[in-house]
């Protein structure tokens, strides 16, 4: 390839010759180009997001293209504009002329036509649609090039600190960087920040003017628990994924970068979920064996006010009973207005189990709040709380 290179630079339409010099700064910018494009860097990260624990971490902090991971920050910002307003549901957003020329992978929407904000969030989700990603793009930020902004200025705000956007959809720029542990940051905030919007990204199949597309994550039907959450792919960037997997009251991030193909990217994530996933087992072992074994610390509560609860779980970790109560009260904090988390523990002969309850609620909130967590498929429970009782103690 070298001698090709050589070749062609030495030589303009044939007939002008180029000095040395010139010829050894051409050779300089073509290998550099050539090498800053065609060869992916590799990066992987996990995280267990109940413990904030890193379990897997390898060029986490290198910056690479995002590819169409960079759709996982076009949802957010569409999942923000509905929880504020400015945008509800069934809105049709309309195409531009220059959303409808968007490369592939696309939609394949024409000029002037609408299309309802959900279904830009399935398109977006499953097919990876670039020219809807540029529809959503103009129609918050007015360009793409003012969305991309937003989109920066939100990256800094959750704390993504060395990611940049230049467009919507993830199309290659060369100033569109991110990293393995920014996009772990997307994933944990997408979840945490929009309960309700986030089920979303375990779409396998969307419908759309007489088409069915599948989802472009494959892990969704093939490892057990997950949910979630994007794929990415350009020649510059190789395959990227970000995976969300939720097993035992452990939930767990991870992030590939480079992968050379999908199938042996989607191999990749399977094999450091599964090695992360036994460091948490063994860590979960330890501790619950170092809790069970300590004294109890407990504190007397009476209800006061309302008595009503909702239990939505028992867990044999103190911890994890209190992080599924925050989950879960952060799932229906629209329908309870003064809910507050407690772990009650209740105690037999050979251990101690946790109750996690969302608790001060009135009959009508606990019901309906109860409705809506098995809608998102999490158990619960409504009971009704008589003092005094025992809480343990934070």
């Amino acid at each position: 390839m070298m001698g090709t290179i050589l070749s062609d630079a030495g030589t303009v339409r044939g007939k002008h010759t180029i000095s040395a010099a010139v010829v050894g700064l051409l050779v300089f910018v073509l290998v550099f180009a050539f090498a800053s494009q065609s060869h992916a860097k590799y990066a992987s990260f996990v995280i267990d997001t109940t413990t904030d624990e890193i379990l897997h971490s390898v060029n986490a902090d290198t910056r690479n293209y995002p590819a169409s991971l960079t759709k996982m920050m076009t949802l957010y910002l569409i999942f923000e504009a509905l929880e504020k307003g400015t945008l509800n549901i069934a809105d049709e957003m309309v195409v531009s002329h220059r959303a409808a020329s968007r490369p592939p992978s696309r939609l394949g929407l024409r000029k002037g036509q609408t299309i309802s904000v959900e279904d830009t969030i399935l398109a977006l989700v499953t097919k990876s649609a670039n020219d809807v990603a540029t529809v959503v793009a103009e129609t918050l930020g007015g360009s793409e090039r003012k969305f991309a902004q937003m989109m920066t200025a939100k990256a800094r705000e959750i704390g993504m600190s060395r990611t940049t956007f230049r467009n919507a959809s993830g199309l290659p720029h060369r100033g569109q960087l991110s990293t393995a542990r920014d996009m772990a940051t997307l994933g944990i905030r997408l979840y945490e920040d929009f309960p309700g919007r986030y089920e979303y990204f375990a779409t396998r199949k969307f419908h759309w003017k007489g088409s069915t597309y599948s989802n472009h994550n494959k892990l969704l039907a093939n490892y057990d628990g997950v949910d979630g959450i994007k794929t990415g792919y350009t020649r510059a960037s190789g395959f990227n994924l970000v995976t969300a997997v939720e097993r035992k009251g452990h939930r767990l991030i991870g992030v590939v970068f480079g992968g050379k193909t999908a199938k042996r990217r989607d191999a990749h994530m399977r094999t450091l979920l599964t090695r992360s996933f036994k460091k948490v087992n063994t860590a979960i072992d330890v501790a619950q064996a170092k809790e069970e074994s300590a004294p109890v610390q407990e504190a007397d509560y009476k209800p006061r006010g309302n008595p009503w609860a909702i239990q939505v779980g028992a867990y044999h970790n103190k911890g994890r009973a209190a992080k599924w109560a925050e989950v879960a009260l952060g799932r229906v904090v629209d329908i309870v207005k003064g809910g507050q988390t407690k772990v009650f523990p209740l105690r037999n002969k050979r251990r101690t189990v946790y109750r996690a309850r969302i608790i001060d609620l009135t009959k009508k909130e606990a019901y309906k709040a109860c409705r809506s967590l098995k809608s998102r498929d999490m158990q619960c429970m409504v009971v009704k709380l008589q003092g005094p009782l025992k809480v343990a103690a934070r």
